[in-house]
């Protein structure tokens, strides 16, 4: 075997490993591994490390599509998720999805395990492959009129209703809300069904964008860094320039004695 390979370089051979697809790297490492050079060698270890990790990575996914289907049932499920309970500004989004068993949405996971380059390439796929998605966002003002109870119920019941769907069973990531029927909540549920992850993706990559073009509108209190949240920065900023119309007023007494409008 080894004269057979020695005409090709160590190094096409390393690049080749390095970029073959899953499905032809046992082969490749079985046409090389006879190969006494050690870069040949390194590289096929490499290659097999790389096939372990992406074959776990894919159970992993398809434990939850598996999952997805054992709790949804054979109907219209539609899976849900929200961003920004816990901030002080912009807005409670709610995301809805609907996901066909096939294709898969390999890398699919909770948001919060992700990069932020790696949710965008993510809620890019699950935009081509979702059946349907929908969206909500509840306002500061909203919120501020109504509680985060009943903002996160009249969100949720508005990203289903946006999906154009009639669900059959509706995936709730964390308790029961009693927003919308045929409701079924999964703790933890962003990291366990396809569907949840997937509305978990969309809906921070949704709002971290929204909360982008709100930092343009109301500069100096670091929204597009802070996406919202209470961070010394974005404190700092309140204190010093009160509380601008996307503030939750009802969420930012800790740290102002007077709030005063923008």
């Amino acid at each position: 075997m080894a004269n057979m390979t020695s005409s090709v370089s160590a190094s096409r051979i390393a690049a080749e490993l390095g970029s073959a697809p899953l499905d032809e790297i046992e082969a490749l490492v079985e046409r090389y591994f006879e190969d006494p050079r050690v870069q040949v060698a390194k590289a096929c270890e490499r290659a097999l490390r790389r096939l372990e990790r992406e074959r776990a990575e894919r159970d992993r996914v398809d434990a939850m599509y598996r999952t997805m289907a054992e709790l949804g049932g054979p109907g219209v499920v539609v899976g849900v998720d929200e961003v920004g309970r816990g901030s002080v500004a912009g807005p409670l989004t709610v995301c809805a999805v609907c996901l066909p068993d096939e294709p898969r949405i390999w890398g699919v996971n909770d948001s919060k395990q992700l990069s932020p380059q790696r949710r965008c390439l993510l809620a890019a796929r699950i935009a081509e492959v979702a059946t349907a998605i929908g969206i909500c966002h509840i306002p500061a003002s909203r919120i501020d009129e109504m509680g985060m109870a009943r903002s996160l119920r009249a969100a949720v019941a508005g990203a289903v209703s946006d999906t154009g769907l009639d669900p059959d069973c509706v995936l709730m990531d964390g308790n029961p809300l009693g927003a919308v029927p045929h409701e079924r909540n999964v703790v933890h549920g962003d990291a366990k069904v396809a569907c949840i992850a997937a509305a978990s993706i969309v809906a921070k990559v949704t709002r971290d964008e929204l909360m982008v073009e709100l930092d343009s509108e109301y500069p100096g209190y670091h929204l597009a860094q802070s996406k919202g949240y209470a961070s010394p920065e974005h404190i700092a900023a309140i204190r010093e320039h009160g509380l601008s119309p996307v503030h939750r007023a009802s969420f930012c007494g800790n740290f102002l004695e007077t709030a005063t409008l923008f």
